[in-house]
């Protein structure tokens, strides 16, 4: 084998599992689940992203500055959904974001009006 055909871990640059950005965690604090399209936004205390302690934490809360979902976080930061669960988590735990929730979890439309119209549109199809 050649020296230009061995492949060192120089090479491969920075490399980390998914679990160490966690601490090895896979729940973060607090008792929150964050459903995909549920909107996080940074809160008004949130710290500068430079000062937070890992470059992950930085980035999510750099995303948060606009409202933005919990799935396009994690396509964005590009880690694994349950990693950026628990990071969000975190965050939320330290009141550095605020969450949105899309739609009410479990519950039934009651709304007569919008089933109405939801009807209506149906039959114009």
């Amino acid at each position: 084998m050649s020296e230009d055909d061995r492949w060192t871990y120089e090479e491969a640059g920075p490399v980390s599992r998914p679990y160490t950005v966690t601490g090895g965690r896979t729940r973060p604090r607090g008792t929150r689940y964050f459903d995909l399209v549920d909107m996080v936004v940074r809160s008004m205390r949130s710290a500068d992203p430079d000062s937070i302690s890992s470059p992950e934490r930085g980035q999510i809360l750099e995303l948060c500055r606009v409202p933005v979902s919990v799935a396009e976080v994690a396509a964005l930061v590009g880690l694994p959904l349950g990693v950026v669960r628990v990071l969000l988590g975190d965050l939320l735990y330290e009141n550095l974001i605020e969450v949105m929730e899309a739609a009410p979890r479990g519950g039934v439309v009651t709304d007569q009006h919008l089933l109405g119209r939801v009807l209506e549109r149906l039959r114009a199809l």
